[in-house]
Order: structure tokens, then sequence, then C-alpha cells
């Protein structure tokens, strides 16, 4: 089924980035496109007399869990970076680059002192327990942080990875940012080395976003810092690993071995670091993965019946996300260094990534047995009920009433008909192992959208708009 459809990708990539705007928390700009949201969190941090206004409200709840917000907006500088030529042949590179920044911004506020950072505004579980749109919330927003007595490198070292990333986003538009960019990026990976531990430990974010451990966060952000600075030292720690992290099952917010692997193998094309020891580790742990997405490894990802890469049941396209980022950066470093993989006996060559990543976005978009389009407000049959308190209460423009905490659950949450908002760009969860779905708002395991999904395929996006 798949590729059978030609879609319109360049849509997809304006709405992708339209999604990003939906999700700001904080006084919203005077060019803000998505109208039927207003400010919100504008006292937040005033409970520990800090200025923590802005960022990105996660998925469908209130909260601001810094952990996937780093994440996100390290997947968007990758795809920016990656992809700036397409992106800005198809006008959306200033959106992309305004993405980044209100997830930078945030952090740079967020990051008052080199050894303190803020990690989450808002409480999980009572923000859980109110369906309430974020211009009305009610529920507490208490701040939390890690500092030296209360660390969390993985947190610490994500936030580094992001701001580096950053960096290079910015490096030609915006070099003063740029360099603010990578002085926080560096505080932060000294904190992380310096305080081993993990965030969730510090921040009550255990039950929503539990962090399995940090060595990948801190790879993750040195190959970040080495590609922002060229500096040894980032090359050096890099090199003294003595985890590299294996062959990986998947790339999430909370996994990134694959992606140090990834920027470590592509030093290694560039003839940058030798093809042997831990370095030649990181490039056939990274390309193995690769090949189990492209089904010709020693164990391949699963498929559904209707093609799509199958890794987890919840969020499973967060993971079809990544790596779809994965292999189309990767065609890219194998294309400019006039290399292939192998692959189990066979050779792969940056084409068949291209068409994998293609592939993906093609079933995403509707290409699969449901024909249905996983991007809301994408084509003519996409989910109408995602789960998001925001676009599922009307909207503050059309009835300033606040809706209180149960009214939302009553009146809106329950309500089984489309939402009155349409979360233009945002990805929901995605179907399950045998291509099925309900379009249902109570299903937050299918039905959720988060802003770590969206993120890697605008690179993907901008890229088969471009070169198709």
């Amino acid at each position: 089924m798949n590729g059978a459809v030609s879609h319109d990708y360049g849509a997809a990539l304006t709405k992708s980035l339209l999604y990003y705007e939906a999700q700001r928390s904080g006084k919203l700009p005077p060019h803000q496109r998505v109208l039927w949201r207003g400010d919100s969190g504008l006292v937040d941090g005033s409970d520990a007399g800090m200025d923590l206004v802005g960022g990105y409200y996660d998925a469908g709840d209130n909260v601001k869990f810094g952990f996937p917000m780093a994440f996100t907006i390290t997947m968007l500088s990758w795809s920016t970076i990656e992809f700036s030529s397409q992106l800005k042949a198809r006008n959306e590179l200033s959106n992309a680059l305004d993405a980044i920044k209100w997830g930078t911004d945030y952090f740079i506020k967020a990051h008052p002192q080199p050894h303190v950072l803020y990690g989450q505004v808002g409480d999980g579980d009572s923000d859980h327990s109110c369906w309430e749109r974020p211009e009305d919330m009610t529920t507490p927003r208490p701040s939390f942080k890690i500092d030296d007595h209360h660390p969390g490198a993985d947190l610490a070292a994500e936030t580094a990875a992001a701001l580096a990333a950053a960096s290079i986003a910015f490096s030609s538009s915006n070099p003063a940012y740029s360099t603010q960019l990578v002085s926080h990026a560096k505080q932060l990976f000294e904190f992380a080395h310096d305080h081993p531990g993990l965030y969730h430990d510090s921040i009550p974010a255990a039950k929503f976003y539990a962090s399995s451990g940090y060595e990948d966060e801190m790879l993750w952000a040195a190959a970040w810092l080495h590609r922002a600075t060229n500096d040894e030292i980032y090359l050096d720690y890099l090199g003294a690993s003595t985890n590299t992290g294996g062959i990986r099952t998947s790339f999430s917010w909370d996994d990134k071995f694959l992606g140090a692997q990834l920027l470590v193998a592509k030093l290694v094309l560039e003839g940058k670091v030798p093809d042997t020891g831990t370095w030649g580790q990181y490039k056939s742990q990274a390309e193995e993965f690769i090949c189990s997405c492209i089904q010709k490894g020693g164990k391949n990802v699963k498929k559904t019946p209707g093609g799509l890469l199958w890794f987890l049941e919840w969020d499973g396209l967060q993971y079809v996300a990544t790596a779809s980022l994965v292999a189309a950066a990767y065609g890219n470093y194998l294309s400019a260094n006039h290399a292939s993989i192998h692959c189990a006996g066979v050779t792969v060559q940056p084409t068949d990534l291209y068409h994998l990543a293609q592939s993906q976005v093609d079933y995403i978009l509707g290409s699969n047995p449901k024909g249905m389009s996983y991007m809301v407000g994408f084509g003519s049959n996409y989910p109408t009920q995602p789960h998001h308190r925001g676009a599922s209460i009307v909207t503050i423009k059309k009835d300033p009433k606040p809706v209180t905490c149960h009214e939302g659950y009553q009146v809106w949450f329950n309500r089984d008909a489309p939402n009155p908002n349409v979360l233009v760009g945002a990805i929901v969860g995605g179907p399950d192992e045998h291509d099925g779905y309900i379009d249902s708002r109570s299903d937050y395991q299918l039905g959720e959208p988060a802003t770590v999904t969206v993120a890697p395929l605008v690179g993907v996006l901008a890229r088969v708009a471009t070169n198709n």
C-alpha cells in the first residue's frame, strides 16, 4: 500500500510547524498563527521568584515537563540543521527556527545559574485530574529544579544537547544567540558530568517521564557539543566511553544512545575518527539498527501488516518518527561521503534509507489499511478527537467564561463529537500493531499527540517535500 498515493508533503510540513504554535505556553507573540489559543501560564515560576513563562505544553495536558521538552528541541534542531536547505526552499526555515527558539528562550530562563536548572512547571497529578484549557488553569503550578544537592544528569545533559544543537541551527542567522546557547550548553554538560543522578529522583516526574539512565544523554550531549564547538574535550569524552549503548531497539525521549551513535558514525565517515575500536563500535551499532529497520538485519524491527515499523504500543509513532529521521539523516551522511552500509551480506544505499523514511511518512499521512491520516488536519480522514485539553474545549476567543476542572470532563471530555478546535499538524500516538485505530478522546495511549513525535518528522517532511 505504501507509496501508492502521492501526498502533499509541503502542506504536511507547514502543518507540522503550526502544531508547535498550538502547544505554546506563555504570552503569545504578535505573529501567532494558531488563533484559537490565548496567553497562559503567565505566572509560571513565581512560586520560586523566577520567570518561567514560556516553553511548551508537553502533550494533551498543561504541564511543562523539561525532559521531553528538551528532546523535542534537540530533534527540531536536528531536523532543521540536516534539512535547512529544503526547509528554506519550502519557506519554512524561519517557522522551524521560531519553533526552536520558543523552547530555547525558555531553557535560558530555566537555567539562571551554572548548576541550577528548572525542569518542570505544574503538578502532574492535579493537572491530570482536571480537564481545562491552558488559558483557564486553576491547578497548582509549582516549579521544580535540579541543583548541586538534587542532581539530574539526564535532564541537564539533554538540555545541553538541545542548546548545542540549536546553536548550530542559529549559527548563520543569529550568531550572538548561537553563542549564548553554546555557553549555557557547556555549563549544563559540566553540571551533568560532575553531578550524576536521575532527574526524577529530584523532580516528581517519575510517573510521567521516568528516565532509565543518564549515560545516553551524556554521550548525546557530548556529540552535539562537539559538533557545535569542535572542542576536543567532547570528542575525548565520547572516545573514553565504556558503554556505547550496544545495538538499540528504539530511539526516544528516554533513550538517546542511537542518536549519539549516529553522530559519531558521521565523524567516522568523514575520516575525523578511525573506524576501529570504540569509534567503530558506535558506527556498527548505529548501522545495525538501520539494517533492522530496513528489514536486512540480524533481528529485524517488526512491521504491521500495512507496513508501519512497530516498536512499542504506547505512542508508537514517536519511535517511527525518530527512526525515519535517523534513516534520512544517515542517508545524507552516506551520500556526502560516497558510502553505503553493509547489512547481513547486502549493500544498502542512501536511496534505500530515503525510501524507508518516505514509506513511513506515507503511512502516517494516509497510505495505510484504514486510509487514515494520523496527522490531525491533514487529508480528508484524520482523528477528530485527539486527547488534548485545549483543542477539545471551545476556544476562549468564542466563550471566555472559564470552564472548571470537572465541568471540562463532564461537558467536553465525555462528548462524543469532534474537538471544536482542530489541532493542526499534531500526530497522534498512532495505530496498534494490527493497523487498528479508534478515534476516541479517552484513548490516550493511541490518541494523545506529543511534541516529541512531530519534531523528527519536520526534517523528513522537508526532505520528501523537496525531493519528490
